[in-house]
């Protein structure tokens, strides 16, 4: 399964990488490993949200459940998730991201924090 890592290069700036969770038959489906969290947290921002820069507090997955944003990275690449989009926020140092609500929907989203 494809998902997309933001991670705090050797520059000190975010940049994203597609990378694949390995998943392996159980018999009935395919799943990943068992990754320990520290819960989930519930969000919604409005179509007006927007943060700049700004590092993420701990690793953490981020999916988007509806609405659109764009992620952009200190090189001024843009990157847009949408409804289902899996990302693994891990740019915990560095200058961080912009994080911006598109699309004129609100959007709603959870992190889980990893341990």
């Amino acid at each position: 399964m494809k998902i997309v890592r933001l991670y705090t290069g050797a520059d000190n700036e975010s940049h994203f990488e597609d990378i694949e969770v390995e998943l392996n038959n159980n018999g009935r489906a395919k799943v990943s490993e068992l990754q320990p969290t520290n819960g989930i947290i519930f969000r919604t921002a409005p179509p007006t949200y927007l943060s700049d820069y700004h590092p993420v507090p701990k690793r953490q997955y981020v999916i988007t459940l509806s609405g659109q944003v764009e992620i952009e990275t200190g090189d001024g690449t843009i990157r847009r998730f949408g409804p289902g989009d899996v990302m693994l926020a891990e740019d915990t140092t560095g200058r961080g991201h912009i994080t911006r609500v598109v699309g004129g929907e609100p959007r709603h989203y959870v992190f889980i924090p990893l341990k």
